[in-house]
């Protein structure tokens, strides 16, 4: 049976940066968890940061800076106050990673939007809600360490590849 890494506060646990949850609903979603099928963690939490936390964004020189970049060292994360908390970003990352791998894991749902755990979509630096089209530092490293990501939003994208995975 295939295993999915699944963002924590998708799950329902209340890890986000505002101490809340993000809970994903569906039959999908639901029957996944059922199987046992869901691995959740959660990068900030494990790599350090507190619940509740000040919100960060990934900053860099260009504007296209996402969590490759970070990872790469051209670019790191912040807090609003302008605290440097990339460390404990790339941290999570690789925990997240090993999480991964220790379960078997080849797919991931993330939450779009977050500095770790966006796919498709991150907030720009700037910290007034704008997006851009980029990822998180665990979905860069997830991606390059061969993880298929997904955001929650593409549930029917997952069932796809996982009835592809187990044919």
């Amino acid at each position: 049976m295939e295993r999915i890494l699944v963002s924590s506060c998708l799950t329902g646990r209340p890890v986000r940066f505002d101490g809340r949850a993000k809970p994903v609903g569906g039959d999908l979603f639901e029957r996944w968890r059922g199987e046992g099928r869901l691995v959740p963690f959660c990068p900030e939490v494990s790599g350090g940061l507190a619940v509740p936390r000040p919100p960060a964004e990934i900053v860099g020189s260009s504007p296209e800076a996402d969590g490759a970049a970070v990872l790469d060292g051209t670019a790191r994360v912040v807090t609003d106050a302008g605290e440097d908390v990339t460390d404990a970003f790339v941290r999570g990352a690789r925990l997240a990673l090993e999480a991964a791998e220790r379960a078997g894991a080849r797919l991931a749902i993330l939450k779009e939007g977050s500095p770790s755990c966006g796919s498709r979509r991150i907030h720009d630096g700037s910290f007034t809600g704008a997006s851009k089209v980029g990822a998180g530092v665990t979905s860069a490293l997830l991606e390059r360490s061969g993880i298929e990501v997904f955001g929650e939003d593409e549930l029917e994208a997952v069932a796809e590849r996982l009835h592809s995975l187990e044919k």
